[in-house]
């Protein structure tokens, strides 16, 4: 790509961080087709990945802009953000490997997982990602991996988030990324989670922001959140910037 045409994307990115009218337009959006559980419309390869399709394609840029050797992934559902993961890494051709946390793979996924044709990048640990058994597996298998890419979207409660934070920020490396998700969660009508533990004040972004107050190491990428305008993650793409 030219200079030129670079130079006139991120000024197109910075003038959409600046309109406010969009912003509040699209969180707006995002709270209204929540009610319709939209983000469970999509699959990926054939496995559901429950994401934005927005920030699936961040993801993608993310995974091409890293070329991870590994890429943690704490909270696995049906598995789709792993087959996800795993096709980006088999297209870009290297041979990073996924891992994939969770507290309880239910055997439904898991055999639909193991019997897709990108299980061969896939490892799995069931178990708390807070537990110091499942953090010491997670670190003997990351060890040699570089550059190391994480994602978060598993209990989206403050403190839970806050120590998974705490926990897996260390494995990545500088100039990859930490990617928090349902940190919209704060931004959301008080009445979005009533039948859930979290809400505003106690989600993945609060955890965020309390972990940047004693962390230099990550930054939070605006960038991204700019152009993409509806995402399910403002200030939950983080930005290593420091060894």
């Amino acid at each position: 790509m030219s200079e030129a045409f670079e130079q006139e994307k991120k000024q197109g990115i910075r003038s959409l961080g600046m309109d406010t009218y969009l912003r509040d337009m699209s969180l707006r959006w995002v709270a209204d087709v929540s009610a319709y559980r939209y983000s469970y419309n999509f699959t990926w390869l054939g496995r559901p990945i429950i994401q934005f399709p927005q920030d699936i394609i961040a993801m993608q840029e993310i995974i091409w802009h890293v070329n991870p050797g590994l890429i943690i992934e704490t909270g696995i559902a049906h598995g789709g953000g792993l087959i996800f993961y795993a096709s980006i890494l088999e297209l870009i051709g290297n041979d990073g490997q996924v891992l994939g946390i969770d507290i309880d793979i239910r055997q439904h996924n898991r055999v639909e997982i193991e019997r897709h044709a990108m299980f061969k990048r896939i490892k799995m640990i069931q178990g708390p990602s807070t537990d110091k058994h499942v953090v010491k597996r997670v670190y003997d298998f990351a060890r040699g991996r570089k550059p190391v890419l994480v994602v978060l979207d598993s209990n989206h409660v403050h403190e839970h988030v806050l120590r998974e934070l705490e926990l897996y920020s260390p494995l990545v490396t500088k100039g990859s990324y930490l990617v928090v998700c349902d940190t919209v969660i704060e931004d959301m009508p008080e009445e979005s989670f009533t039948a859930r533990p979290w809400g505003k004040g106690n989600n993945p972004k609060t955890a965020v922001w309390e972990f940047l107050k004693s962390n230099d190491r990550f930054e939070i990428d605006k960038d991204i959140e700019h152009k993409l305008l509806i995402t399910v993650a403002p200030d939950g793409y983080l930005r290593c910037v420091k060894e």
